[in-house]
């Protein structure tokens, strides 16, 4: 057994280097260090880390096959209740899941679950003669999921082994949803997305893409063409802006589109034909991973400067500590506990400036933290050519539009009966951001492993 205090160190590409590319950060273990750190894990018997995982994967059991050396029947583990292993390994928030409640971290630091997943789903891919082949018995109903997001792909998943004939409808060209447009290349390369899809494609998955329910279809025509019950997860893609002056500038993004001309549309490839407007200076209104993603895509696109606008401090950034990290790394400047209050521009009609205000923290508000409050007099302003906001974002109301029986809250998103997802329309299931807004990946896939579940029960 390994009783290291600290986990097995990621390799990482130098930051002088990356920031010039869109190639992967982190680098992952090879099986020395695999082996090393699976060896950190105590193999607890009440298992705290499977009940913090939103998907409830057999980590001992999956690690105590990599310190078997027995790579492959690790991701048979996996797989059993998770088949996007690679891309959770590179973009759950392990440190607040499963991690955190490691036995080990109570003297240092926690077992490196996420790394331990991620190395296993690569040597799993690596083996070009390896797959997974699910032992599925057929029961010829029909059920369709709308979106190809993580909450999605699970529920397709867990309802494709449960025996039932999968139809995935996508909106988009391209399958993964918040996968595909939404993460950078170099955090989650999109070759990784296609290969977990495409594996559910093999096990006889439909996928369907171009097609917009609400628009090029309405969830009656899915029940009149056969199928039995519909899972809505369609996460929250539309942006939200702050309402001020100059946001209509040229030069202006919300990180939603700037992040899917990035990732979906290739931006970042030399004479790739998608209009970005990049800038020299490029200022992030935001401080979650969203934030992050744009800000060091705008550095690799080839800004000299890039700025991170946040109203609080440090402390209370959303994003990741390891993205936070990378960012500052890369030469990120956080101008913290500071607000745009306008966005300024020149004759023509560009982003020339952002004027902002100081900020400072007074009590916590509901979420926790302490709620920022301005510093009368402090304005300023900051030379920029590009604001990208990343301030969050709400679902999309198109099916909510067109389906009235779909009950919605007041930020559009929609309203379940109970944690299966079950809507205020029969036979109709919803999850992940669509209904809770902007969340994490894995809890996208848990909400939708859970209405497979209850689909299956009120179908049977």
């Amino acid at each position: 057994m390994n009783h290291a205090l600290e986990k097995m160190k990621m390799h990482l590409q130098d930051p002088s280097i990356r920031i010039h590319n869109f190639l992967e950060v982190e680098l992952g273990y090879d099986s020395k260090d695999a082996i090393l750190e699976a060896n950190r894990c105590l193999e607890c018997k009440h298992k705290p880390c499977v009940s913090a995982c939103p998907v409830l994967i057999d980590i001992p059991g999956f690690i105590h096959e990599i310190k078997a050396q027995n790579f492959d029947k690790a991701y048979q583990i996996i797989t059993n209740d998770s088949m996007l292993p690679a891309v959770c390994g590179r973009v759950c928030p392990q440190e607040s899941q499963c991690e955190s409640v490691c036995v080990r971290g109570i003297k240092g630091e926690s077992v490196a679950i996420g790394r331990l997943e991620r190395f296993v789903a690569d040597y799993h891919y690596d083996q070009k003669d390896s797959k997974c082949i699910l032992d599925i018995h057929k029961n010829h109903r029909k059920i369709a999921i709308v979106g190809s997001g993580p909450a999605g792909l699970s529920c397709a998943c867990e309802l494709l082994k449960r025996g039932y004939d999968v139809t995935v409808f996508e909106a988009l060209h391209a399958p993964g949803g918040v996968l595909t447009y939404g993460i950078p290349e170099f955090r989650l390369p999109k070759s990784i997305v296609l290969k977990e899809i495409n594996n559910l494609i093999e096990h006889g998955v439909e996928l369907k893409t171009n097609t917009v329910i609400g628009k090029t279809l309405y969830l009656e025509d899915l029940f009149e063409r056969g199928y039995k019950a519909v899972f809505i997860g369609t996460g929250a893609g539309l942006p939200q802006f702050m309402n001020i002056d100059g946001e209509t500038l040229n030069g202006v993004y919300s990180a939603n589109e700037f992040l899917t001309r990035v990732n979906l549309m290739k931006a970042y490839e030399i004479n790739q034909a998608t209009p970005i407007y990049e800038g020299s200076i490029v200022s992030v209104v935001g401080g979650g991973n969203v934030a992050m993603d744009a800000a060091r895509s705008a550095l690799r696109l080839g800004a000299k400067e890039v700025h991170i606008i946040y109203r609080r401090s440090i402390e209370e950034l959303p994003a990741r500590k390891a993205e936070i990290d990378h960012a500052i790394e890369e030469g990120i400047i956080f101008d913290l506990l500071t607000n745009p209050i306008q966005i300024m521009g020149d004759e023509e009609g560009f982003v020339k400036s952002i004027k902002c205000i100081k900020m400072m923290l007074g009590q916590a508000d509901e979420s926790g933290r302490r709620r920022p409050i301005k510093i009368e007099g402090s304005e300023f302003e900051v030379k920029t050519d590009v604001v990208i906001i990343a301030v969050g974002t709400t679902p999309n109301p198109l099916i909510s539009k067109t389906s009235p029986e779909l009950s919605i809250n007041q930020k559009g998103c929609i309203i379940t009966k109970d944690d299966t997802g079950l809507t205020s329309k029969a036979f109709v299931f919803a999850g992940g951001d669509a209904v809770t807004g902007a969340a994490t990946v894995i809890e996208a896939m848990g909400a939708g492993k859970k209405s497979a579940i209850a689909i299956d029960q009120i179908l049977s």
